[in-house]
């Protein structure tokens, strides 16, 4: 990997501007399950294992209608388990970079954990395309507007991953409440905020002309190519990719460097190198 490492450190340190783009794979050094196919799944939550239910199954607004304990017995879950996760050393690497970039860094990412704003990152630079589950939106909605969900706390039962208790409330209209997550088929998400974010990284990179961008994708995975494509297509006119990813590191047409490894480590030895 030397070669490579070497390569990514001189990208790097040519960097004017810096944009990091994120899939699951950028938690898994802090212990976060990625939900890599079914297996994946049932080892992080053996619970579903044994009911059978898949992560696709599980992630469908539809439950919060039809079975409110089930939907928030998982997504309660992730709430406290996100809550209580500490982002792992590489965050504050990319934090570091992001501070040292002279035009600024902007962070793209599908994960709805929230790990990137505890590392520190200002949360009006984190563009989070599939929503967060620190944040709630009325199940009918009954309008199109979030709030925080601090102080909410969904009381699990560990046997049947259910919901135990009171659930949470829109505070408009007093029906359920759900996370301000895309799931899957998902007609009723309110994108408001997650656009907002969206809107702002786009007005940022279309002010940086002249400036040299390197964009850093870690963790981002084919199935779902969210934030593939957006690195990718924020890379294409200066070839400036850095794609770190022990499963599917390839770069198409040889434009940028591939690194077949773990985020916590990659970013640790690029640390070191451009020390």
């Amino acid at each position: 990997m030397t070669a490579e490492l070497d390569a990514a450190a001189a990208l790097l340190r040519r960097a004017e501007a810096l944009l990091i783009c994120a899939g699951a794979g950028m938690g898994v050094d802090s212990g976060l399950p990625d939900f890599r196919g079914d297996e994946g799944f049932w080892h992080a939550y053996p619970p579903y294992a044994r009911l059978g239910l898949r992560f696709v199954e599980l992630a469908d607004p539809v439950h919060f209608a039809e079975d409110p304990e089930l939907a928030w017995g998982f997504y309660g879950h992730r709430l406290a388990l996100y809550r209580n996760t500490k982002p792992h050393k590489g965050f504050e690497v990319l934090l570091r970079w992001a501070a040292a970039a002279p035009a600024g860094a902007r962070v793209f990412t599908s994960n709805v954990d929230g790990q990137f704003q505890v590392a520190g990152f200002p949360a009006d630079h984190v563009a989070e395309v599939h929503g967060s589950i620190h944040h709630l939106q009325c199940l009918g909605p009954c309008r199109d507007v979030t709030w925080p969900a601090d102080g909410i706390d969904v009381a699990v039962d560990p046997d049947t991953m259910r919901a135990v208790g009171p659930l949470p409330t829109c505070p408009h209209c007093g029906g359920l409440a759900r996370p301000n997550i895309l799931m899957f088929g998902d007609a009723g998400w309110v994108p408001d905020r997650c656009q907002d974010r969206l809107d702002e990284l786009t007005a940022w990179r279309r002010g940086l002309r002249g400036v040299h961008l390197v964009v850093l994708e870690i963790g981002a995975g084919t199935a779902v190519p969210t934030v593939r494509r957006q690195a990718e297509l924020a890379a294409a006119t200066t070839g400036a990719l850095i794609r770190i990813n022990p499963r599917e590191p390839a770069v198409r047409h040889g434009r940028g460097v591939a690194i077949a490894a773990g985020a916590a480590a990659t970013l640790s030895e690029l640390d070191s190198g451009l020390g």
